[in-house]
């Protein structure tokens, strides 16, 4: 019987390790707040998880040499971000999961309780999430310019000419050492939103043609008045 357990957890030998570094809260608090791809200072996240500086510096090299956070070095000041793209989607989907499994009465459901811009369009790492983000998508799947296989995501040949026309090299976004084209769970509207490499370019694309803005709240996205036309006319085709 012990034989067969151990045989059995063999299988999935860092699973409790990843679970581990999740489970403190002040560790969580730090890797939530860089979910907007973004690299900060030891000290803003020590503030953010409400800890002592010996504290966080110890959660931080945990998290470090867990692998879920990578280091850099500006002189004299570190900085930390999320360690990859992957591991990024896996904190999402998490965040997807807690938000299904809470218990309403005990526990305020966190697509409730965080700001109305913040479930309308937001950074998920380097794409975009939220309804705006899971709305797009499912018109992109519907107009046939995506084609769905469980969540993994291919462009059609209508998709890869509609993506040109907003700057977007398929070719070159398939070519990155990451996946080109995913669902990413989203945890305020509770449906997947795209990510992957072809997220990552849509938002670079829409924010370089003005229709999307980094607000000074950290994740929210502002859909300015020409992307808000924009979008419009694309889910009301």
């Amino acid at each position: 019987m012990s034989t067969a357990l151990t045989d059995h957890h063999s299988h999935f030998p860092g699973l409790s390790r990843i679970g581990a570094l999740l489970a403190d809260p002040g560790r969580a608090a730090m890797l939530w707040a860089l979910m907007d791809g973004s690299a900060r200072p030891a000290g803003e996240l020590t503030l953010i998880a409400g800890l002592s500086p010996s504290a966080a510096s110890a959660h931080l090299a945990r998290l470090t040499d867990g692998g879920l956070l990578a280091l850099e070095v500006r002189g004299r000041h570190r900085y930390f971000r999320i360690a990859s793209p992957e591991i990024a989607a896996s904190i999402e989907a998490l965040a997807s999961v807690a938000e299904a499994t809470a218990p309403q009465r005990t526990v305020p459901r966190p697509a409730r309780t965080v700001p109305v811009e913040m479930r309308y369009a937001r950074t998920c790492y380097d794409h975009m999430a939220g309804e705006l983000a899971v709305s797009v998508f499912e018109r992109m799947v519907e107009h046939g310019l995506l084609a769905r296989d469980g969540d993994s995501l291919e462009t059609t040949s209508d998709g890869a000419a509609h993506f040109a026309g907003w700057g977007i090299d398929i070719d070159s976004q398939r070519s990155r050492r990451r996946r080109f084209a995913c669902t990413c769970p989203d945890w305020s509207v509770r449906r997947p939103h795209l990510g992957g490499a072809l997220g990552a370019a849509l938002l670079d694309s829409w924010s370089t043609r003005g229709w999307i803005e980094r607000s000074q709240q950290p994740r929210i996205l502002r859909v300015t008045p020409a992307g808000r036309r924009h979008f419009d006319a694309f889910l009301a085709r």
